[in-house]
């Protein structure tokens, strides 16, 4: 069943967008990645300013009110403990870290709208690497997207300049 409800006055779409999820988001690039993911590996490296940082990304397009939703794979130079990551997160200014796992009270799209923090739950080691953590990041995309974060970091740079950091 094809329901034409979404997108409406959009560039043509091969693939229905309402109630469903698109693993592939714009164009693929020569190395067969499509230009959302490899915006995200640019971006993360631009934002952390370390062009070695390596970063694979998977984008899908799955509708939602205003969230944006990431689930995240870090892995560390050495095996530091994950209550150590949940302490940095819970002192971390602008997170909420959001861990029950016996609850399944992952943070959620419907949960953060109209909130301006960045959610933070699931963390959890890698069964195969005990190095890696993963993680389930998510935040309205209309308080907390690019824009957003540039203020932010423009607030701390200031601060820092005026020996306020």
């Amino acid at each position: 069943m094809r329901l034409d409800i979404l997108p409406v006055g959009s560039p043509p779409v091969k693939h229905q967008t309402a109630f469903n999820a698109i693993p592939q988001i714009d164009k693929c690039t020569e190395n067969g990645y499509p230009l959302e993911e490899m915006k995200m590996v640019h971006e993360t490296r631009k934002i952390m300013g370390d062009e070695s940082i390596e970063v694979t990304a998977i984008c899908v397009r799955i509708p939602v009110v205003r969230g944006i939703l990431n689930p995240c794979m870090w892995e560390f130079k050495n095996d530091d403990d994950l209550e150590d990551v949940q302490r940095l997160l819970s002192n971390a200014p602008g997170v909420t870290l959001v861990e029950d796992p016996s609850f399944q009270s992952d943070p959620l799209d419907t949960d953060v709208q109209g909130k301006p923090d960045v959610f933070v739950g699931r963390l959890r080691r890698g069964l195969a690497h005990k190095r890696r953590l993963n993680m389930w990041i998510v935040s309205d995309n209309l308080l907390k997207g690019a824009a957003w974060n540039a203020v932010e970091n423009a607030e701390l740079i200031v601060n820092k300049r005026n020996g306020q950091a």
